[in-house]
């Protein structure tokens, strides 16, 4: 497959070395730039805190002076006296603060059409400097977009086969199917119209309702009255916009006719096309039979092989956990107007038990189980599209709520809940809360969407969401149906926020556009009742599975396919996790995701390659070598990957052999590049998952690499250098995987340098996952084997998806324009996956294209396509609906801080990447004090002195401070290089609920548990101690303390603790009887140990991966490690959490 077209797009020239980017790339071919036609244009300025830095003029350092060294500005600040009495530094001015530069990391690049040539590490030209005496740049010199937060990408060419790109996203609207049209036109045209029809004008919606309410004492809007308008000024008074705005109309944009031809009802597919919007080598055409049924956005049509024969509208509530039907809940009431139905909901209740849950994780349930604010609905029951202006301040009480209680920050020190953060909850309706997306799957960085961009941009609060689309579910509703509901138009699924106006016709809540309701949809499986189809589980369930009909099939989907490439090197067998992964893998073999078709391979290299002839019949594996590593080739191709069932005793005894196979070697080069071509080659076919296990830097034949880290540097250096690869090798190689539907995992084990930031791109660009393990020894580092153990059972026996891909839509005038992850961008917004798994997470950032006035409430839909390991093919669906409000002190209120700080942690991640590390802490800070800054000018009406934030967004400085002192951002303290892109790597694609564990551990004290207000789970007492800041003064040598920092937990012993605790928990008669390196706590029979094994398991078991837990001394090695995550403490070079307090409250009050 060729990768020129990969290369452009992704912001790669071969051969130059440039930084690129996972950026949402265009096709080629498909997505040509049309003559004075924007894609994404946006009409107004936007709020960008992340703007090209202008350079600082030489001042003092940022840290007081003293016997600590200076460190890389987070900004200007003043040596000086103590800390009750920081004068204000002298320096740049908020008005002036050098503005954050750098592409957005993963936007669309300009098209393939010929051009000027991208610069380097920046997706635009460099933005003119910034005057000293002005925040903003002169007008006459349009500003380059940067880091943004809300805005759209820079301007791209809208799909081949339309004429213009409709307003908004185009995912909203038409089926561009650009690369898919010429193979598989839709049947007739009746599936699309050449002109907007009438359903979606903005007349079409009712006229307003009760005006808005005013504000009250601190600028939150009460029920009764009129809002006073929205001023239009930007962030400070006086201030010139961002830059002149476009001027005139916007271009009349209109969906071109769909194109004619023959349709194939019996087409073969045609090889598979790089730029394919879906299926690579698999499902790359289009079935013309069902109109309904084509795909040219997200789904491709799979395959559906079941079992045997399937009812054709059969409901199994629960995914291979419960047999049988569900009971129809109690009837509730209904969005649409029914004339001769009771409007209503079904009322279900959320499958979560929160008393399982960790408590960082309990926020997630919550909008489930608390209650809603009061809301009468209108007569009639309107649908989401026709309610009242009133519902986005239907929850409004006539005095403050709590998330708007003014804090001064200063001035309350305990801040910090004892217990878990929950999710806000979204002021809806009753009956719109029960069945919203859960937030442990679907999360927004603002639960209250503002109107306006402006007003967005006034708020300066970045807007996106956090998704978490394959997370195992313990109930998940399953639908088997010949007919999957979707709109005609921008192809939404039918979900509960729809708008049912009779019994046969539904309104889209995402493009408005009015659908047939589908004979067969009027048939309730639940109820096995017929004539009411708004009690159809798919509109009962924010998140729902289709099995997909027959009519999507085109071939069988690909089987389950393992295939396993192992270093073998000098140093690979003196780690020892060969043996490891021989003996997880022989016990866990029958447990592998699959089905009769299911096949395994290996591949195993030092300087050579050497493959294994498992084909049945052989008495024995049969070890085929091949020395010429620059043209790999496969020797014999059709024995190399085996049916699994039929050669499992050949492969039983493979994994028995290998570990003694090579246990003499003194082979110490590694040919890595090589192994990954041949695997390649042997996956291409069918695809599949890739296993690389990796103990050193690459140093033979192509692909390898140099050693690019100085030791020396580690904690000196003012900016963190090689963040980027080295070489596109890498990146190629995992594009070429990605067309071909094969997933690459990387497992690195390595106690050396191995140039992560090169090597973890055969994951991130093929959708698989990194997996790093420093210091591994099978004798030296005894925790990271048990962590690697079970880690390797996690793996072996997940669930996974093969050949998915995932689309995410959105209202009409929202916009969707950078991809957080692993993956690679197909199309403008189609996500290629060729694995999915459950511990993957996902973000976007989004813009506001046009104004949302004649809304109340706006929805998303993230669709997953995938085929399941049994050879299903299946589409899981999550829908969440949130408020539009037109004033700040909504948007505030509806803050949820910790989805925006996991949002700003991925675009520091990559602002660190194509700018600099320092660009990224700058840029994080200034986010910190945008906000604050803002909520104080336009939402406090009596100013009052202090550092003010409101209640929701209290914890935001914390967890900026924690994010400058997580070791991806650090500066001033020995990090190793592998270490900090690892933890980059984490924070990009793990779930937010595990990466804030990362970000802002949790400290438990141990010492003392007791039953009051445990947790009962299995006829096990859980204790439940309550969660401390994170500091030393919260430390007693009379105790003992565990943090849980996600990956890895401490339990630090005090050196007077109580001798209770040592002999009743740890088994030890005194503090130096603690052993050194004690990673086990000890099964005694005693109410104490019992107590602290059951939490300390509790929390494990809330993470898919397994955290290993170090018992450390003050006299430990790792004592430093536990001390590093004290956030709020001062170090030799980086603030405490109360001088950085005094630091944002000078920055404001400039």
């Amino acid at each position: 497959m060729s990768t020129a077209g990969f290369n452009s797009q992704n912001g790669t020239g071969t051969g130059t070395g440039q930084t690129y980017t996972n950026g949402p790339s265009q096709n080629p071919v498909a997505l040509q730039q049309l003559p004075g036609v924007n894609y994404g244009m946006t009409h107004q300025s936007t709020y960008n805190p992340m703007q090209a830095k202008a350079p600082a003029p030489p001042g003092p350092g940022l840290y007081p002076s003293g016997p600590y060294q200076p460190a890389p500005p987070v900004s200007s600040y003043q040596p000086g006296p103590p800390l009750t009495s920081y004068p204000s530094a002298p320096g740049q001015s908020l008005l002036s603060r050098p503005q954050m530069g750098g592409p957005p990391p993963h936007t669309p690049p300009q098209s393939a059409s010929p051009g000027p040539r991208l610069l380097p590490a920046q997706a635009t030209p460099p933005p003119p400097a910034v005057s000293s005496s002005s925040y903003y740049q002169n007008p006459q010199q349009p500003m380059a977009p940067a880091w943004q937060y809300n805005t759209a990408p820079p301007p791209m060419g809208p799909p081949a086969s339309m004429s213009a790109p409709p307003r908004g996203p185009v995912a909203n609207h038409m089926n561009p199917a650009a690369s898919l049209a010429a193979t598989a036109p839709p049947p007739s045209s009746a599936a699309y119209s050449t002109a907007p029809p009438p359903h979606m004008s903005q007349s079409a919606t009712q006229p307003p309702g009760p005006g808005m309410p005013p504000t009250s004492l601190h600028g939150y809007t009460q029920t009764g009255t009129a809002p006073p308008p929205i001023a239009p000024h930007a962030y400070q008074p006086g201030r010139p916009a961002y830059g002149p705005p476009p001027t005139g109309p916007p271009p009349t944009m209109k969906p071109a006719p769909p194109p004619t031809g023959p349709t194939m009802a019996n087409a073969t597919p045609p090889p598979p096309k790089a730029d394919a919007q879906c299926g690579g080598a698999v499902n790359s055409t289009l079935s013309p039979i069902e109109p309904d049924s084509l795909e040219g956005d997200i789904e491709c049509p799979g395959a559906v092989a079941g079992n045997g024969p399937q009812a054709s509208n059969s409901y199994n509530h629960i995914d291979n956990k419960m047999a049988g039907l569900t009971q129809p809940g109690p009837p509730g009431r209904h969005l649409g107007h029914y004339p001769s139905l009771p409007p209503g909901y079904q009322n279900t209740s959320a499958p979560h038990a929160t008393s399982n849950i960790h408590p960082a994780m309990q926020a997630a349930t919550q909008p489930y189980t608390r209650a809603p604010q009061p809301y009468q609905q209108m007569p009639g029951g309107p649908g989401p599209a026709q309610l009242s202006p009133s519902l986005a301040a239907m929850s409004l009480q006539s005095s403050t709520p709590e998330a708007l209680r003014v804090v001064n920050l200063v001035q309350e020190r305990n801040l910090l809940p004892p217990n878990a953060i929950p999710a806000p909850t979204p002021c809806l309706t009753q009956d719109l809360q029960k069945i919203n997306c859960s937030p442990e799957v679907f999360r927004c960085t603002l639960t209250s969407i503002p109107q306006t961009q402006s007003l967005l941009n006034k708020a300066k609060m970045p807007l996106g969401l956090l998704l978490h689309p394959f997370k195992d579910l313990s109930q998940l509703p399953v639908v088997t149906s010949s007919t999957i509901v979707r709109c005609r138009s921008c192809r939404t699924y039918i979900n509960p926020f729809v708008s049912f106006l009779d019994q046969r016709r539904w309104k889209c809540n995402l493009c408005f556009r009015v659908n047939d309701v589908p004979e067969e949809f009027m048939y309730n499986p639940v109820s096995r009742s017929y004539g009411e189809p708004h009690k159809r589980p798919e509109v009962q369930n924010a998140t729902i599975e289709f099995i997909a009909p027959s009519e999507y099939m085109l071939r069988p989907p690909q089987p389950a396919v393992y295939l396993f490439v192992l270093d073998v090197s000098h140093n690979a067998v003196e780690t020892g996790y060969l043996n490891v992964f021989c003996q997880s893998l022989l016990e866990n073999i029958n447990a592998l995701p699959g089905d009769s078709r299911t096949k395994v391979g290996f591949i195993t290299f030092d300087s050579t390659i050497h493959f294994y002839n498992l084909q049945e019949g052989l008495s024995q594996p049969q070890m085929l070598i091949v020395s010429d590593i620059e043209d790999i080739f496969l020797p014999t191709p059709d024995s190399l990957l085996v049916n699994l069932n039929e050669c499992k005793e050949l492969v039983q005894d493979l994994l028995k052999s290998l570990p003694t196979l090579f246990e003499k070697t003194m082979e110490t080069q590694s040919a890595l590049g090589s192994a990954l071509q041949a695997a390649f080659k042997l996956l291409s076919p069918t695809g599949g998952r890739l296993s690389v296990f990796q103990t050193q830097l690459p140093n033979l034949g192509v692909g390898a690499l140099q050693s690019r880290e100085d030791p020396n540097q580690r904690a000196s250096a003012k900016d963190i250098q090689h963040l980027s690869p080295a070489t596109d090798f890498y990146k190629k190689l995992a594009l070429d995987c990605s067309g071909q539907q094969v997933a690459v995992d990387l497992f690195l084990l390595s106690s050396q340098y191995c140039d992560l930031a090169s090597l973890g791109c055969i994951s991130r660009y093929s959708a698989g996952s990194v997996y790093y393990y420093p210091s591994y020894h099978h004798q030296y580092s005894p925790a990271q084997v048990e962590r690697f153990q079970k880690d390797l059972k996690r793996y072996f026996t997940r669930k996974i998806g093969f050949e998915a891909v995932m689309r995410i839509r959105c209202t009409k005038g929202l916009s969707i324009h950078t991809f957080h992850g692993n993956f690679f961008v197909r199309s403008t917004d189609l996500l290629s996956l060729p694995n999915v798994n459950p511990d993957a997470g996902f973000a976007v950032q989004m813009s506001i294209e046009e104004n949302l006035d004649d809304m109340q409430i706006v929805s998303f839909q993230a669709a997953l396509l995938y085929t399941s390991s049994k050879g299903e093919r299946r589409i899981r669906v999550h829908t969440l609906c949130l408020p539009v409000v037109n004033s700040l002190s909504d948007i505030f209120a509806g803050a949820d801080v910790q989805a925006i700080s996991g949002l700003l942690a991925c675009m520091a991640v990559d602002r660190s990447v194509t700018a600099s590390l320092s660009d990224a802490r700058d840029a994080m800070t200034n986010a910190a004090v945008d906000s604050l800054s803002s909520y104080r000018q336009f939402v406090l009406t009596i100013q009052q002195p202090g550092l003010l934030a409101p209640a929701c967004l209290r914890l935001f400085p914390l967890y900026i401070l924690a994010l400058l002192k997580q070791k991806a951002f650090r500066t001033g303290t020995s990090t190793r290089l592998d270490d900090r892109v690892f933890a980059m790597c984490q924070l990009k694609y793990q779930p937010l609920v595990y990466s804030m564990l990362m970000i802002h551990p949790a400290l438990y004290r141990v010492d003392d548990l007791t039953d009051e207000g445990a947790l009962n789970i299995n006829e096990r007492t859980i204790p439940q101690p309550a969660v401390h800041q994170l500091t030393v003064e919260k430390l007693c040598r009379e105790g003992a303390f565990l943090m849980d920092c996600g990956t890895v937990m401490y339990l630090w012993i005090g050196r007077n603790c109580h001798p209770n605790f040592l002999t009743q928990v740890l088994g030890v008669p005194n503090y130096a009887a603690v052993p050194e390196n004690l990673y086990l706590l000890p099964e005694l029979d005693t109410a104490e140990s019992q107590r602290t094994r059951a939490f300390v398991g509790w929390l494990r078991d809330q993470k898919p991966f397994f955290p290993s837990l170090h018992v450390i001394r003050d006299e430990s090695q790792l004592k430093a490690s536990f001390m590093q995550n004290m956030i709020e403490d001062r170090t030799e070079s980086a603030l405490s959490y109360y001088e950085f307090l005094l630091h944002l409250q000078q920055q404001i009050s400039k």
